[in-house]
């Protein structure tokens, strides 16, 4: 919503600039989604028919894209679900992002009367390249948390399943092995047939558990504080140039 938008702003600059926080953690409620994006039931019966204030929104949405780019402390996208449309924008503006392997990736623009221009479009091509920024970006075809790792849209994942108290790779997806028979890379790619079906019954069967996902966001926190605070701060602000180049 406008009013969440505007809270991530702010939040953002007050994280940026208190003297107690080294490292910020941005994530989202619950274990379904990170963010999907903008609210379309706000879009339709208010934004619609006012061009001039869907303007002023999007102002804010890249107000609130330049508050994270532009944050003195590093910045640790912590994906505990989907991460689509807007949410992929501003989740790719962080410095490290690490997910539960149940997450998705991608953009819904393009199929859904909009264009990913909030930071899609200027992100992508640095992160995986413009092929893979190509297909990414204009067939919202939804990636899958290994490979959004693979390709280098973020640092890490963790499993988030549980079943019978032990965790396991998500089941949708290929993880036990790299290729297929003719040499194409196939982790991370969506299982079919008898494999997805049987995949589905194991995810009925298990427990979301995010605690793996806690403790890694920790683990960066923790190697963050053993580094020079404004050393630190200075080389984020330089490895942030590309993606700010971009987004300028």
């Amino acid at each position: 919503t406008t009013d969440m938008v505007k809270g991530v702003i702010m939040g953002f600059r007050e994280a940026s600039n208190a003297r107690d926080v080294s490292s910020v953690v941005f994530t989202g409620a619950g274990d379904k989604a990170f963010c999907t994006g903008g609210n379309t039931k706000e879009y339709a019966e208010y934004y619609a028919g006012n061009p001039q204030e869907y303007r002023q929104y999007m102002r804010l949405f890249n107000d609130m894209v330049s508050a994270i780019l532009g944050c003195d402390k590093p910045v640790i996208c912590r994906v505990n679900g989907m991460r689509i449309g807007g949410g992929q924008e501003i989740g790719m503006a962080a410095d490290f992002s690490v997910a539960q392997d149940l997450a998705k990736f991608g953009q819904a623009g393009p199929k859904h009367g909009s264009a990913p221009i909030g930071g899609a479009t200027d992100f992508l091509p640095v992160m995986i390249g413009c092929e893979q920024a190509m297909v990414s970006g204009s067939l919202c075809e939804p990636w899958s948390a290994h490979k959004a790792y693979r390709t280098g849209i973020i640092m890490d994942l963790v499993p988030a399943l549980k079943v019978d108290g032990k965790f396991v790779a998500n089941p949708l997806v290929i993880t036990d092995r790299y290729l297929d028979e003719f040499g194409k890379i196939v982790h991370g790619e969506s299982k079919t047939g008898a494999e997805l079906a049987a995949g589905k019954e194991l995810l009925k069967k298990g427990t979301i558990d995010l605690s793996l996902l806690d403790a890694k966001v920790e683990e960066i926190c923790a190697k963050i504080l053993h580094t020079f605070p404004d050393c630190f701060t200075k080389t984020i602000q330089e490895l942030r140039k590309p993606k700010l180049n971009a987004w300028n």
